[in-house]
């Protein structure tokens, strides 16, 4: 199966710093998204880092399921990236990156499946979602709002 990609970029008038906080928050995410439920650090991690561990939870509707995230990149204020997998599986990558502007930054968010035949399968089993990278487009554009809307608060 070839691997879908889905990337979107929105500008944010607020600095890069800020808006990197809200990205690489997994815990916070659940707040932004409208897929993602939030989770929690796991394997000692309490924070964003290269290579630590988390627990993701999701849900769309009224089925929820747990996923496992790997950080594999955390450059503050510039990228963070993540890699998803569930019973051991690749599930797709995640990736932010902040680019700083004058008055503000440009964030791009970037998925990419990474799910063979057999994870694709139980994919749309568990999480309902037939067209995952049509879906996933419009999550990723709902996130970026939600992302800029707190970030432009302060």
């Amino acid at each position: 199966m070839p691997a879908d990609s889905v990337s979107r970029s929105t500008e944010i008038d607020a600095p890069a710093e800020a808006v990197w906080a809200l990205v690489s928050d997994l815990p916070g995410m659940g707040q932004l998204s409208p897929e993602n439920a939030g989770g929690r650090w796991t394997r000692g991690a309490t924070g964003p880092a290269a290579g630590a561990g988390f627990r993701g939870v999701n849900r769309n509707g009224a089925r929820r399921w747990s996923t496992s995230v790997t950080v594999t990149d955390c450059a503050p204020g510039r990228s963070f990236a993540f890699d998803v997998s569930s019973l051991g599986l690749a599930v797709s990558r995640w990736s932010y990156d902040v680019t700083p502007r004058p008055g503000g930054c440009t964030l791009t968010e970037t998925w990419q499946d990474r799910r063979g035949a057999v994870m694709d399968v139980l994919g749309k089993a568990v999480s309902g979602v037939g067209d995952r990278p049509g879906f996933t487009a419009n999550s990723i554009e709902q996130t970026l709002a939600a992302v800029k809307r707190r970030a432009e608060r302060g």
